[in-house]
C-alpha cells in the first residue's frame, strides 16, 4: 500500500468509525506535496499536527468528541501532534494517542464509544 503501515492502520479504523454511525472526519497532513501546493494549503489553513481522526460526536468520556493521533506500531508523537493534543485537553476534548487500529478501538471503547467488530 502506497501509504505504508500508518495507512493501512488508518484504512482499517475508517472503516470501524463508519459503522459505529459516529461523525468523524479524518485530516490528511501527511504526504508530500510540491512546493506550490503546499504553499497553497498552508495560505488556506492547514495546521502541522493536528491529530490524524476527529470524532466529533460526544461519548460518555469524550463529552467534547475525541481527537486521535494514530501511529503504526512503534511510531512516535512529532512535538507539533503533542501541542495540538494538549491544546485540544484543554478545550474539554478527549485525547488519545494510539498505536494501530486496534489500540485506538481499545481507547475508544474506553472512552464510551460503541465501536463494533
Amino acid at each position: 500500500m502506497k501509504g505504508g503501515a500508518e495507512s493501512w492502520h488508518q484504512i482499517t479504523l475508517a472503516g470501524y468509525l463508519d459503522r459505529a454511525q459516529v461523525v468523524w472526519c479524518h485530516v490528511p497532513n501527511g504526504g508530500r506535496r510540491g512546493k506550490r501546493e503546499a504553499a497553497e494549503l498552508r495560505l488556506s489553513g492547514v495546521k502541522a499536527g493536528v491529530p490524524d481522526v476527529l470524532v466529533f460526536t460526544p461519548a460518555t468520556n469524550a463529552p467534547k468528541g475525541c481527537a486521535l493521533e494514530l501511529k503504526a506500531p512503534g511510531g512516535r508523537v512529532s512535538d507539533e501532534q503533542r501541542t495540538w493534543l494538549e491544546q485540544l485537553a484543554r478545550l474539554g476534548w478527549a485525547v488519545v494517542v494510539a498505536y494501530g487500529y486496534e489500540d485506538a478501538l481499545v481507547q475508544l471503547k474506553s472512552l464510551g464509544y460503541e465501536v463494533p467488530a
